[in-house]
């Protein structure tokens, strides 16, 4: 029983390690030998563990995938509007981002591995769930369809994840990405437009170079 626990601890710890190193460095930036420095853990008891960084690097992932797949069925379990759920929930994904190394690890993790599973599917599928409802139950308008409002919510995720890796390590202060999104959610909600014009014709056209 000591022993199990003791090869609990250790593979938690390689996974925590590791999952940190993964996203300051990425994929191809790590090593099994960076690793077992940064975690005080010898190779032989890495490679006891784990046979390869590929090995490693999916516990890591399976890690933030677990973490997410928690704060979506949380979620799941508030009795509020479709369209404030995928409001709530966006937010709730950027705190994990913010705040959850093995979260954010597994997002650089899903980009820089060929084959590897993405992470925005774990939630994507819920986001246009909420926003079918929404737009059946008249909460969007009838141009805002369910799918381009899904993918508002994938770029609002994505620039997220961007301004959080543009300020993180470094001595700079920002503001919380969290605190950002929400006053981003609240231009998108009320519209920008001063005049109120809606549709196409207040989208101004590219300019096209000669």
């Amino acid at each position: 029983m000591v022993k199990q626990e003791r090869a609990v601890r250790t593979r938690m710890a390689l996974v925590r390690a590791a999952a940190a190193e993964f996203d300051r460095d990425g994929y191809d930036g790590t090593s099994l030998a960076q690793i077992s420095k940064v975690a005080k853990i010898s190779i032989g008891a890495v490679t006891f563990h784990f046979a390869s960084k590929n090995e490693l690097a999916d516990a890591v992932f399976e890690e933030g995938r677990a973490v997410t797949v928690a704060a979506l069925e949380q979620m799941a379990s508030e009795p509020v509007p479709a369209l404030r759920a995928v409001v709530d929930l966006s937010l709730e994904l950027t705190r994990l981002m913010e705040e959850e190394t093995a979260v954010r690890s597994a997002i650089r993790l899903s980009r820089e591995r060929p084959g590897s599973a993405s992470w925005s599917d774990l939630w994507l599928p819920t986001v246009r769930q909420l926003l079918d409802r929404a737009y059946e139950n008249g909460q969007l308008r009838d141009d805002a369809l369910p799918g381009d409002v899904t993918t508002l919510v994938e770029h609002l995720l994505g620039g997220a994840e961007a301004y959080l890796r543009r300020r993180m390590g470094t001595e700079l202060a920002y503001e919380s990405a969290v605190g950002q999104l929400k006053r981003l959610w609240h231009l998108a909600l009320v519209g920008v437009s001063a005049t109120g014009e809606t549709g196409t014709a207040a989208v101004p056209e590219p300019r096209h170079s000669d």
